[in-house]
């Protein structure tokens, strides 16, 4: 008798992939969530947090309560009888978003008593001889058939600290997880992400965080023609966030007020000139109701120099 699997997956790409190369067989759970996005509670599959995710979802993405059931509460119910697999592999990618995913997925791991059922981990992220980090579904065949062989065994240290990582992220003090950054762990790109959620927060200075200061830079250094386009180079040099389409397009569209458009190219308005410069603060005409996990994105400020946060 085979060995059975469950794998986890971070999207339906990656999933089909994986069925059509017959890479590997068992079943897969699919993790069509967002969890770097909007409030969270730590037990993600209780009725209460089931229901915060739904309305935040249907307010800022349109995506229908029922939408939500057939995609991912039918995938956790697949966890409902763990004791029928012998091992379960992680498949997530190097990002932030991949990784907050990850950590939730675990964390609810932990809780249906996995910690005698091997877990491994398919990271994918720096390759050599390419200049980029990869997504798991820009890999070439042979790249990921040798991700999947190089599988890392996490270890209950490993598992623990996952689910630590997540707890702070569902509580209301973020810089916590400034503590977490420096720990030793089989998760090669978790202290680059906690760093960057960190700088997601506003900077005390602009009112800005970082990606949207780079998108900034983007607008003055590059000959950009419209939002269209923008929104490619965005995408493409997002760093360690791993923002999507809709995310992407919540994030520039908050930043209209810093954007003159011309006949012929995207230009930074006296407003985007001077944010830019951090010469004025636009915090009061950012601020609104954002939630990271367990905190409003607009209670806290980022700082520069010292890399931590200031609560307001």
């Amino acid at each position: 008798m085979g060995t059975k699997t469950l794998h986890i997956t971070n999207g339906d790409s990656l999933t089909d992939r994986l069925k059509a190369l017959q890479l590997v067989d068992g079943t897969f759970l699919v993790w069509r969530e967002m969890l770097c996005e909007g409030p969270t509670d730590i037990r993600i599959e209780t009725d209460e947090a089931i229901e915060k995710r739904k309305a935040f979802l249907k307010k800022y993405y349109r995506i229908p309560y029922k939408g939500y059931e057939e995609k991912f509460i039918s995938q956790l119910n697949k966890l409902n009888n763990l004791e029928e697999y012998d091992e379960i592999i992680l498949w997530f990618e190097y990002d932030l978003f991949c990784h907050i995913n990850m950590m939730a997925a675990i964390s609810l791991l932990l809780r249906k008593g996995i910690t005698d059922t091997p877990v491994y981990l398919v990271c994918s992220g720096r390759v050599e001889n390419v200049k980029k980090c990869l997504g798991l579904c820009e890999l070439s065949d042979p790249q990921l058939k040798k991700h999947f062989k190089n599988k890392i065994l996490l270890d209950i240290n490993d598992l623990e600290l996952a689910s630590h990582v997540w707890t702070l992220y569902c509580e209301s003090n973020p810089s916590k997880i400034a503590g977490q950054i420096k720990k030793q762990s089989s998760f090669e790109y978790l202290s680059i992400c906690l760093r960057a959620h960190l700088q997601r927060f506003p900077n005390m200075l602009t009112g800005l965080n970082i990606l949207e200061h780079n998108i900034l830079e983007m607008v003055d250094t590059y000959q950009i023609k419209n939002i269209k386009q923008l929104m490619g180079y965005t995408l493409e040099y997002q760093g360690f966030y791993g923002y999507g389409d809709m995310q992407m397009k919540r994030v520039l569209a908050r930043l209209f007020q810093f954007f003159d458009q011309t006949k012929d190219r995207l230009l930074l308005s006296e407003r985007g000139k001077l944010a830019l410069q951090q010469k004025k603060n636009f915090y009061n005409t950012q601020k609104l109701d954002w939630y990271y996990g367990g905190v409003k994105k607009y209670d806290y400020l980022y700082n520069n120099e010292t890399h931590n946060l200031l609560k307001l």
